[in-house]
């Protein structure tokens, strides 16, 4: 728009930020005009002043002022800041323009020059600046924009004040309109051309100069000699004194990082590493990092790329611009401290987590709108009924809704809110200020005011310290295993793993349930479809599976290739050559760049732009699009059949967004293994390690229902045997405090503290005496079995409570030297079924300790069991179900279909399909019991119900 208009000059001033400030320098430049960065300070809705950088320096001060007012919490001053390099402008009747100082202005706004009535402009000329803020772009913005400030306040729309919203005229006019508005005052004019032209902080924005610290030891020549020695000294563990193929390799890695100067990357995750190892925390280096000989002798990856054949050209090459890219993964327990150290040795003014920009999801944006229109809640929620389908209803406000939602949402969606990247960190060597202002989110360590896009643009490369749920299983597991078994396991001994005959039984057994990324019942059924029981077949499981190539008819060419290999015919003899080894079929990203430089004769400076587009990582569509012109363009110069192009680009197109680098995919399977080994030879461990780390595909009660199968008895919460988590000693195992829905943690933590320093509490009244526990708190402690110790009844605990607490609090004025004797009371005899265990149990833990089937009150023996399914494939069986979970989507047509996970009676599951049709007429009804009707549909020893008819019952539902 300011191009149209022909405006030469823009100031970028974001109200108490500065995230999009490279952005906008790019456009600008793109269309001629000269970009200026600034800021406009406010506290709340009180407008400050408005900072603008004279130059780099200037920049660097106004990030580094903001900073320090996000990071400490502190409000602005009335006076602007004496900021070398910079200008301060006010508004019109902040203060005399007499009284101020060199660096500082007032600015005039348009509507505002009625003001200057009677007032000696040319005697002030010099601090006298036009100020024409633009804040949106017509009117329909301008409401939306009102609405946006509604929501912010958290008020209705008709409750926002003038004050909270900017001004109706916020917006573009052009130069000659706003000459003609100060025709009367040239002189305003002038200077605010010379205000602006003194103005120049944007230097020329160079992604492929790296901006990240330089060195790790101070200098390029040590850098090299330390990464060589550490390379060659990890060869000797990972493969021994002579291994040429790895000497090969290395000094071949060796030449590319030395030209690409990128040693201090390696040194820099090398030294996270090590501290790591010295600490104990177990962790996991994937992604393209494991293509990499010298990142696998440095400990970063656990995959070995010469075993896997993993070119280094995939993770760096010459041709690359952007550094290469670790994602190193802790337990989420530890990986504070690791970032901790980091910023610690680095220093805060070098250090910064990576900021995202996160945007506004439709339901949350009809939440908001409704909120600030007025509607109810059930109103709301009627629009929101169905996630698949958002109505709307025909009345203005509905239809008001439904406009300016498509408007947040359109793409690029409207921004929301700051916030932090999943696991990126900065590394600077200048100070960060110098790039974007930093603050102090509820996270605790400061974060860059900038994305992952605007970092690239003025050549900052995060590292990827990231944080997951499944490293914690293993983590824990291991201290388990040491603390109940007294063993301890090497569990960077993966090549072991990978040919153990049980842990290869029990992967081709798919028993799974609890194993980083082979648990989900697509993986499962994948697995069994594969015969799945070696460490390859698993790497191309596990990029197979995912969104791209499952929904594109790959996954299931890939099956049917995979087992019967002598069918297999390929689209074109390149294609035979590269994708011998998986079938013809494009697995990995590798694949895709192979293909594109073999088939095609695409450049192979442009796989990087192929690699970035299929990892999602990617923005711009045209640049993509050009590619694809060349590749149908080279391929005919090459005399390709247009049809075998066009399929050969469609598989290529299937991958963007969802494709893993072969790397990639080792690394998670290098995880499963892990995980796998530790549940094959330590299963009851290695579950209470997945039950404690609160992560994984299923919910709690699987996890303990898998747990249960190892044979260890598992007991309900104890106020003397239970932990906070769940625990196990030897063969018994109790659950954790933490699970007890209403129980107050600090109560929890009460117990545990006086048992530990008074030990084991001897009866009721003994903990009534010690704990002082409320009246309700101690009822969900007694109905929990949290007293089973004692040898009574849960009614008998009760009554006793009830005298216990009431006695206790109308003598809380006494002091008692001596403990109180255990209540003798009589009491009658109280009747006592089997499943009120169960029931106080689903209350308060979620779900019974015993099978759900147990407790059911229905005839069970007339359904049929999953393991019988095979006799039945392609006929009409009925079985009984309890949910386990279920997955959404849509049909080819783009209906609600569904799939689901259920477990019979003998703990095995049933995998069902709920399409559009059966979904409408039997939709799900929360968790419980199902009968379930439906065809018996078998692919490749994998058995499915396709469902016709759903019924759920309740625990004492007798009807057949």
């Amino acid at each position: 728009m300011a191009h149209q208009l022909g405006i030469g000059t823009l100031a970028l001033t974001n109200i108490n930020a500065t995230p999009d400030s490279w952005e906008f320098v790019e456009l600008c430049r793109q269309y001629d005009i000269k970009p200026v960065l600034g800021l406009e300070c406010r506290n709340g809705d009180t407008f400050k002043y408005i900072l603008l950088a004279r130059n780099q320096e200037g920049w660097y001060q106004i990030n580094h002022f903001l900073s320090r007012h996000l990071l400490h919490d502190i409000p602005f001053a009335d006076d602007a800041p004496n900021l070398p390099h910079t200008w301060a402008i006010y508004s019109w009747g902040n203060r005399p323009p007499a009284t101020l100082r060199e660096h500082e202005l007032i600015g005039i706004k348009p509507w505002e020059r009625n003001k200057l009535f009677r007032t000696d402009t040319y005697a002030v000329r010099d601090k006298l600046v036009i100020l024409q803020p633009v804040t949106f772009q017509d009117d329909e913005y301008y409401e939306l924009h009102r609405l946006l400030r509604a929501i912010d306040q958290n008020i209705l729309i008709t409750q926002l004040t003038p004050a909270m919203a900017g001004h109706p005229d916020e917006r573009f006019i052009s130069p000659a309109r706003m000459i003609e508005h100060f025709s009367t005052y040239p002189h305003i004019v002038q200077r605010t051309v010379e205000v602006l032209a003194s103005c120049d902080a944007t230097p020329e924005l160079k992604p492929s100069i790296s901006r990240n610290k330089q060195f790790f030891l101070g200098n390029t020549a040590e850098d090299r000699r330390l990464l060589k020695d550490l390379a060659l000294k990890g060869m000797q563990e990972r493969y021994g004194d002579e291994h040429a193929a790895a000497l090969e390799r290395i000094e071949k890695e060796l030449d590319i990082i030395s030209r690409l100067n990128f040693e201090s990357y390696f040194l820099i995750t090398w030294d996270i590493i090590r501290f790591a190892r010295e600490h104990g925390f177990f962790y996991v280096g994937r992604g393209s990092g494991a293509n990499s000989v010298i990142a696998y002798c440095l400990r970063i990856t656990d995959v070995d790329p010469i075993e896997l054949n993993l070119y280094f050209e995939r993770f760096l090459n010459l041709h690359r611009s952007s550094p290469p890219d670790f994602d190193i993964d802790f337990s989420w327990r530890d990986r504070d401290e690791i970032i901790r150290y980091i910023f610690d040795k680095y220093g805060p003014e070098h250090t910064a987590l990576l900021g995202t920009v996160t945007t506004f999801q439709t339901n949350a944006i009809v939440r908001e709108l409704g909120k600030v229109y007025g509607l109810p809640k059930k109103e709301i929620d009627k629009i929101l009924e169905n996630d698949f389908n958002i109505r709307f209803e025909a009345d203005s406000i509905h239809q008001k809704i439904a406009r300016y939602t498509s408007m947040l949402e359109a793409r690029p969606a409207f921004p929301n809110h700051l916030s932090i990247h999943a696991g990126g960190i900065l590394i600077s060597e200048a100070p960060i200020h110098h790039y974007c202002a930093t603050y102090l989110p509820p996270k605790g360590f400061t974060t860059a005011q900038i994305d992952m896009w605007q970092a690239e643009r003025v050549g900052l490369h995060k590292f990827d310290i990231l944080s997951q749920r499944g490293l914690g299983h293993i983590r824990d597991a291991i201290n388990i295993i040491r603390e109940n078994r007294q063993v301890d396991i090497d569990i960077h001994n993966v090549k072991a793993f990978q040919v153990d005959e049980q842990v290869k039984k029990n992967l081709s057994h798919v028993n799974t349930i609890g194993c980083f990324y082979i648990e989900s019942p697509s993986m499962r059924q994948l697995l069994q479809k594969l015969k799945c029981d070696n460490y390859p077949a698993l790497v191309a499981a596990s990029s197979i599976i995912r969104p791209g190539v499952a929904q594109s008819g790959m996954m299931k060419a890939y099956v049917d290739r995979y087992r019967n290999p002598d069918q297999v015919t390929y689209l074109h003899p390149v294609i035979e050559d590269l994708l011998k080894e998986t079938f013809g079929i494009m697995v990995y990203q590798e694949d895709v760049i192979r293909v594109a430089h073999e088939y095609a004769g695409l450049e192979l400076a442009d796989a990087d732009q192929l690699r970035r587009a299929m990892g999602g990582k990617y923005r711009d569509a045209n640049d993509f699009q050009q590619i694809e012109n060349r590749f149908f363009s080279n391929s005919a110069a090459r005399g390709r059949p247009l049809a075998v192009t066009a399929e050969v680009w469609r598989q290529i197109a299937s991958f963007a967004n969802f494709s893993f680098s072969k790397a990639h995919s080792a690394s998670f399977a290098v995880e499963s293994y892990q995980s796998l080994y530790l549940k094959t030879y330590f299963p009851a461990e290695f579950m209470v390690a997945v039950i404690n780390n609160f992560g994984g595909f299923y919910n709690r009660e699987l996890y303990f229902r898998e747990l249960q199968k190892t044979g260890v008895s598992v007991h309900p919460p104890c106020v003397n045997n239970s932990d906070y988590v769940t625990n196990i000693r030897h063969r018994e195992v109790y659950v954790g405090l933490i699970h007890v829905e209403g129980l107050e943690q600090h109560l929890a933590e009460h117990i545990l503290a006086d048992r530990q320093k008074y030990g084991p509490f001897r009866h009721l009244e003994d903990f009534t005496d010690r704990i002082s526990p409320s009246v309700g708190q101690l009822e969900i402690l007694i109905r929990v079995g949290g007293f089973h110790f004692c040898g009574l009844t849960k009614k008998e605990l009760l009554w006793k409570s009830s005298l216990l607490v009431r006695n206790k609090q109308l003598a809380s004025h006494n002091v008692s030297m001596f403990s109180t004797p255990p209540l003798d009371c009589t009491l009658p005899k109280l009747a006592y079924h089997a499943h009120e265990d169960a029931f106080d149990e689903i209350d308060l833990l979620g779900f019974p300790l015993q099978s759900p089937f147990e407790v059911l009150q229905h005839d069970q023996r007339v359904y049929v069991p999953a393991r019988e399914f095979g006799k039945y494939t392609g006929q009409t069986i009925r079985t009984l179900g309890y949910l386990v979970t279920t997955k959404p989507l849509r049909s080819a047509k783009g209906e609600p279909m569904c799939f689901g996970t259920f477990m019979d009676r003998e703990g095995a599951f049933v995998d069902t399909v709920h399409f559009p049709d059966s979904l409408r007429r039997y939709p799900f009804q929360k968790n419980g019991f199902y009968i379930l009707e439906g065809k018996v549909v078998t692919e490749y020893e994998v058995t499915t119900l396709e469902i016709s008819y759903m019924r759920k019952i309740g625990y004492f539902e007798d009807k057949q």
